[in-house]
């Protein structure tokens, strides 16, 4: 395994330092949180294309009625 030097600012280290784990190396946090990132939305862009008019419709009534119920509670 290769090694790599990089620079942090002392705040940003502050903040990694204190995301570390106990016997958790910084190699380790940082691969976490890249782990932990979200994939971007336009890996999820024309995902319902292939769906039909009505399907769509019902799924749009479904949210709608979701959202309905939410604000009643």
């Amino acid at each position: 395994m290769g090694f790599k030097t990089i620079s942090l600012s002392d705040p940003v280290y502050r903040r990694l330092r204190g995301e570390k784990r106990p016997g958790e190396s910084f190699s380790e946090v940082i691969a976490r949180f890249l782990d932990a990132k979200q994939p971007p939305l336009v890996k999820y862009a024309g995902a319902w294309k292939p769906l039909s008019a009505s399907e769509l419709s019902e799924i749009r009534a479904r949210i709608e009625r979701l959202r309905h119920d939410t604000r009643a509670r």
